[in-house]
């Protein structure tokens, strides 16, 4: 029977079962028949509670918690922005509907966390911020390169946020509106049998496919725009329904010794022999992100067998890499890993005040309220996926030589007050999503909104309201969480840095001591923007005129942005040797001392003794100065140590 029809034919079994009356009889633990109640609780003696000895109802578990900001998925967007709202003090939720936090990042998936990993120059311009932080953390606490173990590094990097509350297996299926406004979202917890209903004042949908906003009445669209709407070069002719497909990876391992392989029964054959050429089979250690299918109506709705058919593709590929007798170096390999879960590019995008679409990008168009970048490649993937193996597997249509501005106003919702969202369901035309849906780039999105949820919630307001009147404060609060933004200096008035009357080191091997507070964070573009020592160990002082008070320090140091640190399985060719770190950046800043003057005498206010952030944050009991000092001690080997900014607060 083919599997379609089957699935019908349960469908039906089950719409014939619920026409069945509604009391029924079933066998109690004393053996006599007991009627149970349409609603299948049994009453009040239902369960018997061995160890109370008690008879008890079945339990019906609803809860109704509230929070500041909701945050509705868990991917690389998710985790962003419900870090970056419990940060700025917004008592925060974070539901993700899978027992991992990660999403296509997670070891669920295995996606490839890139970001602006290469420009057309060569160059990497890796994102800082929230998810450089994590990234960071897994490569000193996980060498080894383990997907389940980046798992538990993310968990333990969200869970010790104080202000964020974590809801895994839980997933938002429903929302209450009043008006224009989410009052709750409702959602179930599998593992616990809950049914929570969440309610806040700003929600955040980053799940992907946007089920709750959906759920909402937030306007969205799917498919591919037509050229003429947005005057995209590289969009069909006309408007069609075609969705970028959900991919399934595999990982093989030399196990140094033959390794047969027999397909299951639902491997589907690859005819490698006659696929485009860019279909490469290269390496048997990463997998092949060519498995692929989309569809032109409802992704969503044929997830299911699209799962089934990927899981049967891959098995194919796999077999054709094993026993077609084109591959003999493969004979030691045997998968290690299979994924089962497919990871999705495309279905949802949600309609905001803005829609980015491709001249947005390649034009490099600047917004007033712009939040972040990006720079990946145009990469549509090819129409049909695994089903068009003829056909190049994705088009890469341009690549960027500097980055792009992501704005914020196409990351809220148009006619949903109080909803932002951020990742692949953004405010973006198909073409744009090529390019805006990498998780580097979600990232920032997320990031952004986390943060602009904190202002919404400390004053009431909406997202369009930060955008109409609190733009410049979004941006500096981004900028001083480390977040870069193209062609945006930071000019926080707080900040005493900017007021000192000298600056300088104790030796300088390039750039200007002053660079540290022009405002931007990065080298980029050819200008260099930063102070960088002749060697270690070194010393840079600020120092003021008139005493100022003093309580925070915060510097951004160097973590060589022009290289890539995501996760590899497969060795690095020379190339890839340029560009890609295999371990903690060794720019970075490992140990450093802060020392205020006070009466004319140095005193020491802060230690890092391993360090394994680009933003270091000194925080101590206000003391009145005329001057701090940097004591700069070490990096992970590097010989010198550059800073690129040093700001200074009140409490």
């Amino acid at each position: 029977m083919e599997r379609r029809k089957f699935l019908r034919n349960v469908a039906g079994v089950a719409v014939a079962s619920s026409v069945l009356p509604l009391t029924t009889s079933c066998k109690s633990l004393e053996g006599s028949a007991t009627s149970l109640g349409a609603s299948g609780n049994g009453g009040d003696e239902q369960w018997y509670q061995l160890g109370t000895g008690k008879k008890v109802a079945n339990p019906t578990r609803k809860k109704t918690e509230e929070y500041d900001v909701v945050v509705v998925g868990a991917g690389i967007a998710g985790i962003s922005a419900a870090v970056a709202s419990a940060r700025n003090g917004a008592k925060t939720v974070l539901i993700n509907d899978r027992p991992v936090l990660g999403g296509n990042a997670s070891s669920e998936i295995r996606v490839t966390l890139n970001g602006v990993n290469r420009l057309s120059t060569g160059l990497a311009e890796r994102e800082t911020g929230i998810v450089e932080e994590m990234m960071l953390e897994n490569r000193l606490y996980n060498p080894q390169q383990s997907y389940p173990v980046w798992d538990h590094i993310v968990y333990d990097y969200v869970s010790r946020e104080p202000n964020l509350t974590i809801m895994l297996n839980t997933q938002a299926i429903d929302a209450e509106t009043k008006g224009n406004k989410i009052v709750s979202a409702r959602c179930w917890q599998l593992t616990t049998e809950t049914e929570f209903t969440i309610k806040a004042p700003v929600f955040i949908d980053c799940s992907g496919d946007g089920l709750m906003a959906a759920k909402a009445g937030a306007l969205y669209r799917t498919g591919r725009e037509g050229k003429a709407e947005f005057n995209e070069s590289y969009a069909p002719a006309e408007p069609d329904g075609w969705q970028m497909g959900a991919s399934i990876l595999l990982q093989g391992r030399d196990y140094g010794r033959p390794m047969p392989y027999t397909p299951p029964a639902f491997a589907k054959k690859y005819d490698g022999d006659n696929a485009n050429h860019e279909r490469k089979i290269n390496n048997y250690l990463d997998g092949y992100w060519w498995v692929e299918l989309g569809s032109d109506h409802d992704i969503i709705d044929v997830q299911e067998d699209n799962r089934h058919d990927l899981m049967g593709y891959l098995h194919g590929v796999w077999d054709y890499i094993k026993n077609s007798g084109k591959f003999p170096d493969s004979e030691n390999y045997a998968l290690d890993w299979v994924g089962s879960l497919p990871g999705r590019r495309e279905s949802r995008r949600f309609i905001g005040d803005h829609m980015l679409s491709e001249t947005d990008l390649t034009g490099h168009r600047h917004y007033e309220d712009a939040i972040g970048y990006g720079g990946w490649s145009l990469d549509e993937h090819n129409p049909g996926g695994i089903l068009d193996i003829k056909e190049r597997p994705s088009f890469f249509h341009e690549k960027f030589k500097t980055v792009y501005q992501v704005p914020f106003s196409s990351l809220y919702s148009k006619n949903i007050e109080n909803l932002m969202f951020a990742g692949r369901n953004a405010s973006l035309t198909h073409i744009a999503l090529s390019s805006t849906r990498i998780q580097g780039t979600c990232a920032l999105m997320g990031q952004a909104v986390g943060t602009a949820a904190t202002i919404c919630a400390s004053k009431g307001i909406t997202p369009r309201e930060v955008k109409q009147k609190y733009i410049k404060q979004l941006q500096e609060m981004l900028m001083r969480d480390d977040v870069y933004i193209p062609k945006v200096a930071a000019n926080d008035p707080k900040d005493l840095a900017k007021k000192a009357s000298a600056v300088f080191g104790s030796s300088t091997k390039s750039g200007a001591a002053k660079n540290v507070i022009n405002g931007i964070s990065r080298d980029i573009d050819g200008e260099i923007n930063h102070w960088q020592s002749e060697g270690l160990p070194a010393t840079f002082q600020m120092e003021w005129d008139t005493p100022i008070q003093l309580s925070k320090v915060e510097i951004k140091c160097d973590t060589n942005l022009h290289k890539n640190i995501t996760m590899r399985k497969q060795p690095l060719s020379d190339w890839q040797k340029k560009s890609f770190i295999e371990t903690v950046p060794p720019e970075l800043l490992k140990e450093l001392d802060l020392e205020v003057r006070v009466n004319g005498a140095w005193v020491k206010v802060g230690v890092k003794d391993r360090n394994i952030a680009r933003l270091i944050k000194f925080n101590f009991d206000e003391v009145k100065t005329s001057a701090i000092r940097i004591r700069l001690k070490e990096t992970y080997g590097h010989p010198t140590a550059k800073l690129f900014e040093v700001r200074a607060y009140e409490s």
